[in-house]
């Protein structure tokens, strides 16, 4: 079976001025909260002790966690940095269809993560007068996130930043957005609960936010649990019309689900995106060794959906639009290696040898044409696509 070449990836290299200005945010952000000598070398345990408190005491954690000085400067310095740095390698291949005079609303802002990210990766956009209105129930983090954006971006920016302190679900006034925003919020809402009732709820309030012919975003650490939301998300969206502009190359039944295996042995495959960090800022990668937690690749999960259209979108059957997923893998036949992919027949086995299967990066679109006779992997019921 032969492949067309790659028509996109999801990550491509950092271009223009975006590297240089990514590399030089961890001294910004020295710049504009400066830390005393003293407490310097203490932040690689602020860091530690934050993300203790992130992952294993959500049920413990109160709305003012980050109005403590010393989480509030770890969060700063370690955890905005690499999620701007994951936004940054995701932002710039999404279709954003954003115009002068455009709102956008971003749910969960915290110290403006998805601003900063969209005015460091999106030079195209950094031109145009859009509003941005941040909500979060964090006063702390919102204003340092104004004083940090003002520096970055100057006085000259034509972004207008509005911050609102309140709860998710809160009103926010104004006409509708044209992009409406949450990143790493849903994976900080406790655990319980069917994840369809969940999302059913999150699209009422997401939808009612955005425009007829506005887009929604939703980014995610991607860990199963997130993996598992966003496809109920998609499926909820999906219901009302609105349907995935990305990752997913189709409008169909998601083939990557989550939750658990039948029979509840194991976690379903969900879908994700790894991605090397080789380009991050080289003190962010220092303070992440002194902290514990070197980062070789960043993973995510996402969905951007588009305009209440009503209608899927229309691909053609052959050749084959396929989103590679995964990393390649060694399949049991000796010397074949495989790359799990989605596609409007579910999911996909691209299979051939390491070299061939190898140099695609996760989250590149191909183009698969249809092999003479329907193969299936046993193991995982993916049709598999052999690379000639």
């Amino acid at each position: 079976m032969k492949t067309d070449p790659p028509l996109e990836t999801l990550f491509p290299p950092l271009g223009g001025d975006v590297l240089p200005l990514l590399e030089g945010l961890p001294a910004l952000i020295d710049r504009v909260f400066p830390l005393p000598r003293r407490f310097r070398s203490g932040l690689p345990q602020d860091v530690a002790e934050l993300s203790r408190f992130l992952t294993g005491g959500r049920e413990d954690r109160d709305s003012g966690y980050l109005g403590r000085p010393a989480l509030l400067s770890a969060y700063l310095r370690y955890f905005l940095p690499w999620n701007v740095y994951r936004l940054c390698r995701l932002l710039p291949a999404l279709p954003l269809s954003l115009a002068a005079g455009n709102a956008l609303t971003d749910l969960g802002s915290g110290p403006l993560t998805l601003p900063v990210a969209l005015w460091l990766s999106r030079p195209d956009l950094r031109g145009l007068s859009l509003e941005f209105r941040c909500l979060d129930r964090n006063g702390a983090a919102l204003e340092a996130g104004k004083a940090l954006f003002s520096t970055l971006a100057g006085k000259d920016c034509p972004w207008v930043i509005k911050t609102i302190r309140a709860p998710l679900g809160a009103p926010v006034h104004g006409p509708r957005a044209a992009l409406v925003t949450a990143v790493n919020v849903y994976n900080e809402i406790p655990e319980g609960g069917a994840p369809g009732v969940f999302a059913d709820k999150q699209v009422r309030l997401l939808s009612a936010l955005a425009g007829e012919g506005g887009a929604i975003l939703v980014v995610e650490p991607g860990i199963p649990r997130s993996g598992e939301f966003i496809a109920a998300l998609r499926g909820a969206l999906e219901a009302q019309g609105r349907f995935p502009l990305a990752p997913c190359p189709h409008g169909g039944p998601c083939p990557l689900p989550g939750g658990f295996t039948p029979g509840g042995r194991g976690k379903a495959k969900w879908c994700h995106f790894a991605f090397t960090t080789a380009d991050a800022p080289r003190d962010l990668q220092t303070l992440s060794v002194a902290a514990g937690f070197p980062k070789e690749r960043a993973v995510l999960s996402f969905l951007l959906a588009g305009p209440r259209t009503g209608k899927p979108p229309a691909h053609p059957g052959s050749p084959l639009l396929v989103r590679i997923i995964s990393d390649s893998f060694p399949l049991p036949r000796s010397g074949e290696y495989g790359r799990y992919g989605c596609s409007a027949k579910g999911l996909v086995l691209v299979a051939g040898t390491r070299e061939k299967t190898e140099p695609p990066e996760p989250g590149t679109l191909l183009r698969l044409r249809s092999p003479p006779r329907e193969q299936r992997d046993p193991k995982s019921k993916a049709l598999i696509f052999p690379l000639d």
